[in-house]
């Protein structure tokens, strides 16, 4: 009988059901990711595998907020960050996430891994949104299900790939958080079934008019599903893809600037602001890591553009209110 998971409250810190060896994991853990953002968390997924290894095999839940919990196997290199109270999973998207608690969305959460937009999106503080959740993988979904199952059901999950028409492909690689389709279809992997965006309009699970964020973490097949969804990305739409710090062209970016009617816009951290491009120029700056992910939007509607301008604006209140703030302080 499996054990039951460690418990671990990011807004306590409270750490429960571990025993000492797992306590001092935590620990490292935590001082190895405060280190490593220093340069954007590199060498910190190797170590902290290496660290899993001297572990038993166990889960840890852990609260994100007072109605969400998020499980994953204890000493996961890619999702043990979350130990570290101050770190932030993919801050842009939060920030989108967090202002738009008041907008009836629905999340399509393409590439889900375990889940963890759709276990936040889905809770009270987020909004209760609607979330579909969808991956391919016969080893991630199992678990991405079980994080459904701890939060009473409210979200969908789909097992299929994301692509530019209905039909199969091999999924292959080696870590759990990249695999992908996009590869070598006569390599080893599992068969997985995919389907685009717009079948979700035919298959019923979605409105062809509606609001949506549409998450696409699909591993080299971002440009492909975008051409799968060109039905629901004329609704109010924003979809959400990952620009590769090594990808010097910019492919996705240039795809959705080229050859597609939506918008481009990045989130510039020199001016706190989420930044219309029409220039890929800004992303040689932005891309400073080669390898981690920077996430980009394109979306053709209005309600959204106006969004995220008024997105904008109260960052630079925000700011301005802590330079005031500061200032009295000295």
């Amino acid at each position: 009988m499996a054990q039951a998971p460690i418990q671990f409250d990011r807004a306590s810190g409270a750490l429960e059901g571990a025993n000492l060896w797992e306590r001092t994991a935590a620990l490292a853990l935590v001082t190895g990711s405060k280190i490593s953002s220093h340069f954007s968390h590199m060498g910190y997924i190797a170590c902290a595998n290496l660290l899993r290894k001297t572990l038993p095999e166990r889960n840890i839940a852990i609260r994100l907020n007072p109605d969400a919990v998020f499980e994953f196997p204890y000493g996961d290199g890619y999702w043990s960050k979350l130990l570290n109270r101050s770190y932030i999973y993919e801050d842009e998207l939060e920030l989108l996430f967090a202002d738009s608690i008041d907008v009836d969305y629905t999340l399509l959460d393409c590439g889900a891994n375990y889940g963890y937009w759709s276990v936040l999106v889905s809770s009270k503080p987020f909004g209760a949104h609607k979330a579909i959740a969808i991956e391919p993988s016969g080893q991630n979904y199992p678990k991405l299900a079980n994080n459904a199952r701890i939060n009473a059901g409210r979200f969908e999950t789909v097992k299929c790939a994301i692509g530019a028409a209905r039909g199969t492909a091999r999924l292959s690689g080696t870590k759990h958080e990249a695999f992908s389709i996009a590869g070598d279809q006569s390599a080893g992997g599992e068969e997985v079934p995919v389907i685009a965006l717009d079948n979700l309009i035919e298959d019923g699970k979605v409105a062809a008019t509606g609001k949506y964020l549409i998450k696409l973490d699909v591993e080299g097949v971002e440009i492909e599903a975008i051409k799968g969804g060109a039905r629901l990305l004329q609704a109010d739409s924003v979809v959400m893809c990952e620009e590769h710090g090594s990808d010097r062209s910019h492919a996705v970016s240039r795809f959705i600037l080229e050859q597609t009617p939506l918008k481009l816009i990045v989130f510039d951290p020199r001016s706190n602001r989420m930044e219309t491009v029409t220039e890929l120029s800004i992303l040689d700056r932005i891309k400073v890591s080669t390898h981690v992910g920077y996430n980009v939007f394109g979306t053709a509607s209005a309600f959204w553009q106006d969004r995220i301008e008024a997105l904008n604006a109260k960052n630079l209140n925000a700011k301005n209110l802590n330079a005031k703030s500061a200032r009295r302080m000295q």
